[in-house]
């Protein structure tokens, strides 16, 4: 009546009753799940964003579950249409207090009404307070040209695909600091065997890896030469003697750290830009890998030109635990785990102040 195995196991195991139960019990459980999803369809399904030629394997899955549920911070993003300036309007640099040059061409109702949603994007209630001379306000003035040569210098990155530009709320989500910024970490382990002592060893900046550490000042940062760190990988050929100049395998180590940050930030694999049979050639990469690349020395000249400075504005509690460096931005900061930061929810639809750098904002969208 039974399966030989089990009166084979059964002589030999006579007290032991239970484990043939288990064994059997489990394997018709995984026959009965296997069996609905059969009959009843994947209980969790996705969906696929095609992100190259058909046929080869470029898309990227999502759970439809989470594509629904949306970003949450996004129910928290305040805004409000601007007030369309009249012949009369005045200028709130020619009557207000502390009024920055990069918004002098913004009307008083209108600068008020941008200061009140700053104050929730940042969650620092008194930013930009007359008589407010903390840190907090020159570092407001330089993030909100940062935000300006964002919109106005960098929309084939964030206009790629539709109109959604960036705000403070981008970043902050209602906190002072934003989420994700980073430090230099320096050194995290010890020499050995030629390899740095940049890596083996997990932590939060190699995303849980034993890769190395230090890839995001490599590659955002300027090294001592003025240049930046260039994404290499070793010869895709196996067993090739390794020539002066070549690549070495901790050099394509500190490139898989940079695209596995990359991936991590956006919510995306590599065929989100990559050609899967053809990873190395540029010829074939999907449009994404472009407005990426664009991101990348976006990113670079934002550090340049208003983050670092900031290094000499910070108090000493703002400043990193190791190098006392500045904290900075990257692409998770304003991607945080999506395609498109909050879901490409456009939020500088109401706010043309935010759009242009020594301009007059245009309101005529308004009028």
């Amino acid at each position: 009546m039974f399966p030989k195995w089990f009166d084979k196991w059964n002589a030999n195991n006579p007290t032991n009753i239970f484990g043939p139960a288990i064994a059997v019990g489990i394997a018709g459980s995984a026959v009965f799940v296997a069996a609905m999803i059969v009959a009843w369809g994947q209980p969790f399904p996705t969906d696929s964003q095609q992100t190259g030629p058909r046929g080869t394997g470029m898309s990227v899955a999502e759970f439809v579950s989470d594509l629904e549920a949306g970003d949450p911070a996004i129910e928290d993003f305040v805004t409000s249409e601007p007030i369309v300036p009249t012949a009369g309007s005045a200028l709130a640099i020619d009557t207000l207090e502390g009024v920055p040059d990069s918004l002098s061409n913004v009307t008083v109702e209108n600068y008020e009404r941008l200061l009140e949603a700053m104050r929730s994007w940042t969650g620092i209630e008194d930013l930009l307070e007359p008589g407010n001379d903390s840190y907090q306000t020159e570092v407001a003035w330089s993030m909100i040209e940062m935000t300006q040569n964002i919109n106005q210098n960098w929309a084939a990155h964030v206009q790629a695909n539709a109109e959604v530009g960036v705000t403070c709320y981008t970043c902050h989500r209602g906190q002072p600091v934003p989420n994700n910024v980073w430090f230099r970490v320096g050194p995290v382990n010890n020499n050995a065997a030629g390899w740095p002592a940049i890596q083996n060893r997990v932590t939060m900046t190699s995303n849980f890896t034993s890769l190395p550490s230090t890839y995001l000042e490599h590659f955002l940062l300027q090294g001592e030469d003025g240049f930046y760190g260039v994404a290499q990988v070793h010869d895709l050929a196996s067993r090739v003697e390794n020539l002066e100049g070549d690549p070495l395998i901790q050099q394509a180590e500190m490139t898989y750290a940079w695209m596995n940050y990359i991936a991590n930030s956006l919510g995306v694999n590599c065929v989100f830009c990559h050609n899967s049979r053809a990873f190395y050639d540029p010829t074939q990469v999907t449009p994404q890998w472009s407005t990426a690349s664009l991101g990348i020395i976006m990113v670079q000249e934002q550090l340049e030109q208003y983050i670092l400075p900031l290094e000499e504005v910070l108090p000493a509690e703002r400043l990193g635990p190791i190098y006392a460096d500045v904290p900075k931005l990257a692409c998770r900061t304003c991607h945080q785990g999506e395609q498109q930061p909050l879901n490409g929810l456009n939020v500088i639809a109401n706010w043309p102040e935010l759009a242009v750098l020594d301009d007059a904002p245009d309101y005529s969208a308004f009028e």
